[in-house]
């Protein structure tokens, strides 16, 4: 059984697909609902539960996994996808609330739900999988904060596997441009052609969380088009 964060979005609704297809069971966590506009997920697929919530709020949390449990007895899996990209101004002129939504919704969210899922999934032997970005790998101009928050995200799991050797294994995947239509409204004229599936992040993140991977932890993933 898995639980994925930010399922309501392109790259979330994408995982959760890949993992219904692999006959998996899925609970799916969104701060949005499936009668919000912008929720990209079909809520009636069998082997699915649907939960809102925000996973920026501990008690939130705490209550979501519990009642995960409670409906479904164990947890195999945390895939934290819920994530947000701001950029624009450089650093001295970056206000202290983009700040804020950074390190709450890339980096905090990831945290919370791994402090809470880890006791389930130090019961069942299970994997973690974030989604940092390629972009967290090096600076740049217009978006430091968020190469900064996925930086964090990155390090946050290493150290989960590093504390969880022998026993959870965490991985993150670092994509390089997501191909979704709210990038391709805000990148017209980029190359598109060396943007990232959805589906192929997706497929590389069901992996992680397989037998298959079984020797792989603390790894930082890339998945990416570009040269």
């Amino acid at each position: 059984m898995v639980l994925i964060t930010g399922s309501g979005g392109a790259l979330g609704s994408a995982t959760v697909e890949a993992f219904l297809d692999a006959d998996a069971t899925v609970c799916a966590a969104d701060v949005i609902g499936p009668d919000d506009d912008s929720y990209l997920l079909d809520p009636d697929r069998e082997s699915l539960s649907t939960y809102r919530a925000d996973f920026t709020d501990e008690p939130a949390v705490e209550a979501t996994i519990e009642e995960i449990i409670a409906d479904h007895g164990r947890l195999d899996a945390l895939v934290s996808v819920a994530g947000t990209w701001q950029g624009g101004p450089p650093v001295a002129e970056t206000s202290d609330e983009t700040f804020d939504l950074l390190a709450d919704v890339n980096v905090r969210t990831a945290f919370l739900a791994a402090k809470h899922a880890l006791p389930h999934l130090q019961g069942t032997g299970g994997s973690i999988v974030t989604v940092s970005s390629k972009s967290s790998l090096e600076g740049g101009e217009g978006d430091g904060l968020y190469r900064a928050s996925k930086a964090a995200v990155r390090l946050l799991t290493e150290s989960i596997a590093a504390e969880n050797d022998g026993v959870v294994r965490a991985n993150t995947v670092m994509p390089g441009v997501i191909d979704t239509p709210a990038n391709r409204e805000m990148m017209p004229d980029a190359d598109h052609g060396a943007w990232v599936d959805p589906a192929d992040i997706a497929d590389v993140i069901r992996f992680l969380c397989s037998e298959a991977a079984s020797p792989v932890t603390g790894g930082a993933i890339p998945v990416d088009n570009a040269g």
